[in-house]
Formats: structure tokens, sequence, C-alpha cells
């Protein structure tokens, strides 16, 4: 494929302007029919999850379109769902740069982003303007302004905003980019913001006619107890899923390395298995009460299986998609559906 002979000239930009640019290509490619190409097509395996039909188990994961400006081209590459976001209710142009480093020798990204975007209107505009029909997940945080104290009110505000707009939407209260948000997962903290989002939108599917599932994304970074605690919380409040995991704040896979030190949240090959044993240990918790969205150093298809057989229904992709390129969206649900034929 293309991405093959793309990546080394990538590479050789600064992170973030080749980001931009992979994007712009992609749009381009999308415009000319071409993007469809890139992956093959992935075979059909549909989903049920939180009431909603996935046409594959692979999605793309939050953060790659911040703003929801392209996910036309990203749909044309062959993914079940497309998640959008993370987007604030005020625009913010996020920590300073440079804020993403790639660390190729272990397939490896750290990024400190600081939820850059637009706020949640440009984005909404953007999905006005899109054509993309499918499932499409909205993830909604807080304004590093915002004192974590008031951090509800920026949840339920973006809420009240997306809730029309959105397939599901995920709450997103683990990245570790934004000061004092991981504390959010804590028992009482979460309970609370928990109570809120579930009151909020049983208020929002009287107004609209229409449930729309909220989903809340956890940290790798958790121990046995704050997990079982976190399971106990999703099911008690009602929450529809889980997306497990964010970034991680450990460096240990990647000690050595001369980026080790940079602040900033690690995804990619690293924390897969971390990833996975997160998502084992809290499938063993929920019994079964909500799906999993697996996510997490998915860089190949057996990778992909490795999160179902943990227990996820679906799977997520972004880092992966830095080192392995649109092919990877196609092994992936091609690896998938196989799995999940044979399982059923």
């Amino acid at each position: 494929m293309l991405y093959p002979l793309l990546r080394p000239l990538l590479f050789r930009m600064d992170p973030e302007i080749a980001h931009e640019h992979t994007l712009t290509m992609l749009d381009k490619a999308h415009h000319l029919g071409l993007a469809s190409l890139a992956c093959g097509k992935p075979a059909p395996q549909p989903v049920q999850a939180m009431g909603l039909t996935f046409p594959n188990a692979v999605g793309l994961a939050a953060g790659l379109d911040k703003n929801g400006a392209h996910i036309d081209a990203l749909a044309a590459l062959g993914f079940g769902f497309i998640e959008i976001g993370t987007v604030t209710p005020r625009p913010q142009d996020g920590n300073p740069r440079p804020r993403l480093f790639r660390l190729p020798e272990h397939e490896a990204i750290i990024n400190r982003m600081g939820f850059n975007n637009q706020g949640v209107a440009a984005l909404l505009d953007n999905v006005r303007r899109c054509k993309f029909k499918g499932v499409l997940g909205i993830n909604i945080g807080k304004n590093a302004i915002t004192p974590i104290e008031n951090a509800v009110d920026d949840y339920l505000a973006c809420l009240d905003q997306v809730y029309a707009a959105a397939s599901y939407v995920t709450v997103n209260i683990s990245s570790p980019n934004t000061k004092n948000l991981r504390q959010l997962q804590q028992g009482d903290e979460l309970g609370r913001l928990l109570a809120a989002l579930k009151q909020r939108q049983q208020a929002l599917t009287d107004m609209h006619g229409r449930y729309v599932p909220l989903a809340v994304k956890i940290a790798p970074d958790l121990d046995d107890e704050q997990i079982a605690e976190i399971a106990r919380l999703l099911t008690g409040n009602g929450i529809d899923g889980v997306i497990a995991t964010n970034t991680t704040l450990s460096r240990r896979e990647v000690a050595g390395h001369p980026l080790e030190n940079e602040a900033g949240g690690l995804s990619g090959a690293p924390v897969r298995s971390r990833a996975t044993e997160v998502i084992r240990k809290l499938h063993k918790e929920l019994g079964g009460a909500l799906p999993i969205i697996g996510v997490g150093g998915i860089l190949s298809g057996n990778d992909a299986v490795e999160k179902l057989d943990a227990g996820a229904s679906l799977v997520q992709l972004y880092s992966g998609l830095i080192y392995r390129g649109p092919e990877l969206v196609g092994e992936c649900a091609r690896a998938a559906a196989q799995y999940l034929q044979a399982r059923n």
C-alpha cells in the first residue's frame, strides 16, 4: 500500500504537522474516491452494543479528529464507528508545543495535547456538514480553566449540546493532560458526576424523544480496587458502556528512551498488555452488565482479537494507525469478524 512509502517522509516532519498533513491528504483522497481503497472492504460482522448496531467491531478512537472535521474521509477507511473529540464547551489551545512525540523503536507516542479543540459549537457545525450516517461517538471533556470542583458543569453543558448529533457520548475523565482530571475517577467524585450525567441523559431523552447511550473512558493506571469501584459505580448509575483504556503515565516499557521523561500520556504498543489486563479485570467485575470498548496498543489483527478475548465487545484504533496506516483498519475488522463468528 501507499502508506509504507509515505511514512518515512511523514516521520521526518514534526509529529503534529505530519498529523495535519495526513488528514489533509486523506480528505483529498476521499474527494477523489480513493480513500476506501486504502484498506480493502472490511468484513461485515455487525455487533450489538449499547443498544446500537455497529457494522463491524473496529472503531476510530477519540483524539485523531478532535473537531469532527474529517469524518467522511475517516469513515471511508472502513471503520465500524467513528469517535470524535475530545471537545470542551469553549475553544482552547491546549498545552504549548511541542506536545506530541514519536518513539518509533517502541511503536509508541507520547502526547500532552491538553484537549486542544475549537469548542463544541465548531464541532457541531462540522457534524452537520458531513454526510456520514453511521455510528458517531462524541467524546466530551472539561475546559482547563474550569475548576475541578465545577467539572460537572462543563460535562453537562457539552452533553446538552452534542446529544442530538451523537449516536453515543463518551465522558472523558482519564486524560492525564488536563490538571486534576483523573481525580474524577475516584469513588465519591465519580459517583456524583455519573449521577448528574444520568439525570441529564434522562431529561434529554424526554426532550428529544431519543435515547443516546453514555460511555465513560477510564485510564490504564488503575489498581484492582479502583477497577472494582468504577465497575460498581458504572452499573449502579446505569451507564451504558465503558472505554478501556486511555494513555498511561507509566514509562516502564520505554525506560531508557531519550524521550521517556517527556510529560504526557504514553500510547501505542507499550500500553497494549496493561490495557488488555484492565479490560479482563473490568469484564470480570462487570459480569457482562455493560459492554467494554477496548483500546490501547492495537497494531495488528491479533492485538484486536486479544482485546475481544479479554472481554471487549468492540475495539478502537489510534496510535496503531500512525505506525501501520489505513490497512490496519481492514486487517483488524477481518480478524475481529473471524473471531466473533467462531465464538458465536
